[in-house]
């Protein structure tokens, strides 16, 4: 089975999570709201569907990590709903114009040019939150540290601090990666450990993961940022060109585009021959790994 395929099969079931978690309600003063994250995550709106909802990277790296450590992947929809929310709350954050100021999210108006700021940042809290009442679902403790360690200080929200105070200032590589491997690789990380252990994986296993994961979500930063750098609107869904003029730092800033596709490439080689788990299914992970960089080669 192709990785497209693939995704095609998860696909129905993610969205019927989110659908049911999102749902839209007729309670005074929640209608808009919930009317709101509908819009962002794609089923709302002008241009509503597949296209403006992304692939669900995030979410099928739980399920397909999950049923990778020998577990059933649909008792893994929850913390993939979860992930999934948290990633589209730092979304609509990053938008913001006091973020990154983007007119454009998958080929439609972001939040706030059709809501306004304030209500943008709402929608995004209201995401976040219950983000965190779904992953309660999922029974495990574990999964819910684990998640909510790669969101906050010591994580994606902790990386995008970095990044936003290093914004027009010179830093050294070092940095740029720890912004890198924060920003996005933990929260790309802990999809991954927490499939693992909404699995049977061991103890040494998750630390496989979790290497795998962290390699792969640098990567995917990276491509990201070549992609700023090289892309059309079309295909980006978004306005190319912003790290640039707001004076991010990014790879190709520090390490030049040829260079950066070759650190990309690099990682993503790391990642899959360092990941070895006897006696399990991982040629999809494997699969998942290679569609990072061959956005860009």
């Amino acid at each position: 089975m192709s990785l497209d395929e693939l995704i095609n099969d998860y696909y129905p079931a993610i969205e019927n999570a989110l659908i049911q978690t999102v749902a839209i309600t007729n309670d005074i003063g929640l209608e808009e709201l919930h009317s709101m994250m509908a819009y962002h995550l794609g089923w709302l709106g002008e241009g509503a569907g597949p296209s403006a909802t992304g692939k669900r990277i995030r979410p099928i790296l739980v399920l397909l990590t999950t049923q990778a450590a020998g577990g059933k992947w649909q008792n893994a929809l929850p913390a993939a709903a979860s992930v999934e929310l948290i990633h589209n709350f730092s979304l609509i954050h990053d938008d913001l114009p006091c973020m990154d100021d983007d007119d454009l999210r998958r080929g439609k108006p972001t939040l706030h040019k059709v809501y306004g700021d304030g209500i943008a940042v709402l929608a995004g809290d209201a995401l976040y939150a219950l983000a965190f009442e779904v992953i309660a679902r999922s029974g495990s403790p574990e999964v819910l540290e684990e998640i909510a360690n790669a969101t906050g200080t010591f994580g994606m929200i902790g990386g995008q601090v970095a990044d936003v105070l290093a914004e027009g200032k010179e830093i050294t590589p070092g940095e740029v990666e720890y912004i890198h491997s924060h920003k996005t690789g933990s929260l790309i990380a802990s999809c991954l450990t927490s499939g693992a252990r909404l699995g049977d994986a061991t103890d040494e296993e998750l630390d496989n993961v979790r290497v795998f994961g962290s390699r792969v979500g640098l990567a995917f930063q990276i491509v990201d940022d070549i992609l700023d750098e090289v892309g059309e609107v079309e295909t980006l869904g978004k306005t190319p060109g912003a790290d640039k003029s707001r004076g991010k730092n990014t790879y190709p800033k520090i390490h030049g585009l040829e260079s950066s596709i070759d650190i990309a490439l690099d990682l993503i080689e790391q990642a899959k021959n360092g990941l070895v788990l006897p006696g399990r299914e991982t040629n999809i992970l494997l699969s998942l790994a290679d569609f990072v960089v061959h956005r860009v080669t």
